[in-house]
């Protein structure tokens, strides 16, 4: 089970940090990834890091500024983000997936575990 949270209302420029708390898996053997979704559109592909942390993927959208990291003795992963504009506005989900190659995965299908998800909502 995966339960994000620390979504809320902030200003273009303002600061988040989601958390994504995992139970009942080994969590540091699995690929841990952030996906949002906005009112009318498809979920996408945020950021998704291995199972040590050493390795990190980011979409072109959120590139250098959202940074995704874990804590494997705490069993959750994280996603900081900055610097919010509105078009960051969207439902964020963490997912969980087994490793499928040498990068953790971008693709949505490839996730086989999902959390709830967490309004992120930025104000202009």
């Amino acid at each position: 089970q995966l339960q994000a949270s620390g979504g809320g209302l902030v200003q273009t420029g303002g600061s988040l940090t989601l958390s994504c708390a995992a139970s009942g898996l080994t969590f540091s053997t699995y690929v841990m990834g952030w996906f949002r979704q906005a009112p009318g559109k498809e979920r996408e592909f945020v950021a998704s890091i291995s199972r040590s942390g050493d390795t990190t993927v980011y979409a072109d959208s959120v590139k250098g500024r959202v940074t995704i990291f874990r804590d494997n003795a705490k069993n959750t992963a994280y996603l900081r983000m900055p610097s919010l504009r509105p078009e960051d506005t969207a439902v964020y989900y963490c997912a969980a997936t087994r490793p499928l190659g040498p990068t953790p995965s971008r693709y949505r299908y490839q996730y086989n575990f999902w959390g709830q998800g967490t309004q992120v909502t930025v104000s202009s």
